[in-house]
């Protein structure tokens, strides 16, 4: 992995306390809105990790490659990866 390994570590550290949070306020039966609002943060912070993961990937392991084929490979690969996160 290319990414900022501390700066992921640190925020996957921070979306594992908000989903503790989480879990905690659905044992207390927090109001529905408030478990909502504190999920779209946690999808919004894993979304920005997964980002910073992915700018990585592009900028060293799609650019470094080798040789053409590899190159391909990586493409597809982010191309297959954005159909997923595009349904």
């Amino acid at each position: 992995m290319m990414a900022d390994k501390e700066k992921v570590t640190r925020l996957l550290k921070t979306a594992r306390g908000q989903i503790d949070g989480i879990l905690k306020m659905v044992e207390d039966d927090r109001y529905c809105m408030d478990i909502s609002h504190q999920l779209m943060a946690t999808e919004a912070m894993l979304n920005k990790i997964n980002k910073e993961i992915l700018t990585a990937h592009l900028k060293h392991c799609v650019s470094h490659a080798e040789t053409q084929e590899e190159r391909d490979e990586k493409i597809e690969e982010m191309v297959n990866l954005l159909s997923k996160l595009m349904k």
